[in-house]
C-alpha cells in the first residue's frame, strides 16, 4: 500500500511547524475531503483559522500555494474504509456463514498484495541501527506487537522490550532514551495507549516505526517510518489485522538479514537453549 504522499508531507512535518499551522495541518489529515473539496476559505471558516495560514501550511510543506497542495489532496483521495456494522444495510441481507470465509480470505489475500517491501526494509534498517527496541501495541494489537517482540528476541535476546510486558507501561515509557527505536502498531479507533507511546517517544528522541492504517493516523504523527496495512475494507465484522500480522513478520525477518552472522549464531544459541530446555515435542521423524 502506497503511502499518501500529502498527507505523509503533512505527518513527517508536524512536530516541527509552528502551533497554528500545526491545527491547520491536524484539520487537514482530519478533513481531507472537505479540503479536496471546499474552497480555502470555506475551509478556513470551519477550522475556525485564517485563509492565510492554509497559505503558510501549504508553502512549508513545499507547495507554491494553497491550491498545489489541494490539487495533490484530491489526486491521492480514496474513500475511506467503512466498519462492517454500518456496511451491512437493514434493506440487504448480512453475509452468511457459508460465504462470508471466502470473501475474507479473498480480501485479506488482496490487501498483502497491496504491502509495500521497500518501507519496510528500510524501516528494519532504523531498527538494526537501534541500541534498544521497544515494541507497543495495545489492545486488539497486543498479540501483533507480542508476535514481533519474540520473534526480536530470538536474534537480539538483550536489548529487545515490549511496552507493558513485564510491568507498568509508564515504568517502560520512562526508561526510553535517545537513539533507541519504538515500533507502535494500531489502527482506527486508535488506543490512548498507542498514541501516548508514540508521543513520550519522540519526545524522548526515539526512532518511531509506526505500523498503521492509514497516513493520517494520530500515532504516525512524525514518525519516521510508517509501515501502512489494509484493516477495514474486507466482510468481516472486525477490522483485519492480517495485513499488520505480514508487515510485523517481514520487519523482524529483514532485521534478522541486516544481523548478518552475528544474528545467526544468536539464533543458534537460542535454538539450542529451546531444545535443551525441552520446550518442544519431539520429532517423529527423527526420534523414531
Amino acid at each position: 500500500m502506497v503511502e499518501d504522499q500529502p498527507i505523509a508531507a503533512l505527518r513527517r512535518a508536524l512536530p516541527g511547524l509552528p502551533p497554528r499551522l500545526q491545527a491547520a495541518a491536524r484539520f487537514v489529515a482530519r478533513h481531507d475531503f472537505d479540503a479536496a473539496t471546499r474552497s480555502m476559505r470555506e475551509l478556513a471558516a470551519a477550522a475556525g483559522a485564517s485563509p492565510a495560514t492554509f497559505t503558510r501550511l501549504a508553502q512549508a510543506l513545499g507547495y507554491a500555494g494553497w491550491d498545489g497542495l489541494r490539487a495533490a489532496l484530491i489526486e491521492t483521495r480514496r474513500p475511506p474504509a467503512t466498519p462492517f456494522s454500518r456496511r451491512v444495510s437493514p434493506a440487504s441481507a448480512p453475509p452468511t456463514a457459508a460465504d462470508i470465509p471466502a470473501r475474507l480470505l479473498e480480501a485479506d489475500a488482496a490487501s498483502l498484495g497491496g504491502l509495500e517491501a521497500a518501507p519496510i526494509a528500510a524501516a528494519a534498517g532504523a531498527l538494526h541501527a537501534a541500541p534498544r527496541i521497544w515494541v507497543a501495541g495495545f489492545r486488539s494489537c497486543r498479540g501483533i506487537a507480542q508476535l514481533l517482540h519474540y520473534q526480536l528476541r530470538l536474534f537480539r535476546p538483550a536489548d529487545i522490550a515490549l511496552v507493558g510486558g513485564a510491568g507498568p507501561e509508564d515504568l517502560d515509557l520512562g526508561a526510553l532514551a535517545a537513539g533507541d527505536a519504538m515500533v507502535v502498531i494500531g489502527f482506527a479507533p486508535y488506543s490512548r495507549q498507542s498514541l501516548r507511546a508514540a508521543r513520550v517517544a519522540l519526545e524522548a528522541g526515539c526512532r518511531l516505526v509506526v505500523l498503521a492504517d492509514a497516513p493520517a493516523a494520530p500515532i504516525a504523527e512524525g514518525a519516521e517510518h510508517l509501515l501502512l496495512f489494509e484493516a477495514a475494507a474486507g466482510p468481516g465484522f472486525f477490522p483485519s489485522l492480517t495485513g499488520a500480522l505480514a508487515t510485523a513478520q517481514a520487519l523482524a525477518a529483514a532485521c534478522f538479514a541486516l544481523g548478518g552472522e552475528p544474528a545467526l549464531a544468536r539464533l543458534r544459541a537460542t535454538e539450542a537453549r529451546l531444545a535443551a530446555l525441552a520446550e518442544y515435542l519431539p520429532d517423529p521423524e527423527t526420534s523414531s
